[in-house]
């Protein structure tokens, strides 16, 4: 696995284990990484026999960090507004599970690799923030990672990634775009279920 996929993956660890005293957009960043980190090295040995259960993991651990409404909104633009309220609910499930399977598979790979937090940029007239880290190979190359978060029911949550200067909600806009212009927005639906099919079918046994 590239160096740079490894840092996508550790948007997902970053935010999958909230924690109550975590106050600050960087102290949940530490704090969570920390903890996940903790419990893959811990519970390897049950990854690696039964892989499948990376899936369970990343439910359980993910979903609860990340608005996926607000988003899945970001993403779409224009597009979220004439979308029907079953197709928003389809969109938003097919992007959750996109991002789970994409990255479930990254999981097994974590080796050590270290992270540098830095404080967060915080505007205290609005409810976002941006938290920067630094995530070091075992060769020592370095690649910035930057965390776009907002603040929803107390609760800092994120809405938007930046590995190495690409945004990820940024990178899925365009692509999503182009679908929807080319074919409309059920065909969206219908690739996004088709691309996850494969990335489950595609777990190592």
């Amino acid at each position: 696995m590239s160096f740079k996929k490894l840092g996508c993956l550790f948007f997902i660890l970053c935010f999958s284990v909230g924690t109550a005293w975590a106050t600050t957009p960087d102290e949940v960043v530490k704090e969570t990484a920390e903890g996940v980190i903790s419990h893959i090295e811990s519970n390897r040995s049950i990854l690696e026999a039964n892989p499948e259960k990376i899936y369970d993991m990343v439910n359980e651990l993910v979903i609860p960090r990340f608005d996926f409404i607000s988003m899945s909104k970001w993403v779409l633009g224009k597009h979220w507004k004439t979308a029907s309220e079953t197709q928003r609910s389809k969109f938003i499930a097919q992007f959750k599970a996109l991002l789970v399977r994409t990255y479930a598979r990254a999981l097994l790979e974590y080796s050590g690799q270290s992270i540098k937090y830095y404080p967060a940029e915080q505007n205290l007239q609005s409810n976002l923030a941006v938290v920067k880290t630094e995530l070091t190979s075992l060769n020592n190359a370095q690649l910035p990672i930057l965390y776009r978060m907002h603040q929803k029911n107390e609760e800092w949550k994120v809405v938007d990634v930046a590995v190495d200067g690409v945004s990820l909600v940024t990178t899925y806009r365009g692509s999503f775009e182009t679908q929807i212009k080319k074919n409309g927005f059920d065909s969206l639906l219908n690739e996004l279920s088709k691309k996850n099919e494969i990335l489950g079918d595609s777990i190592p046994n």
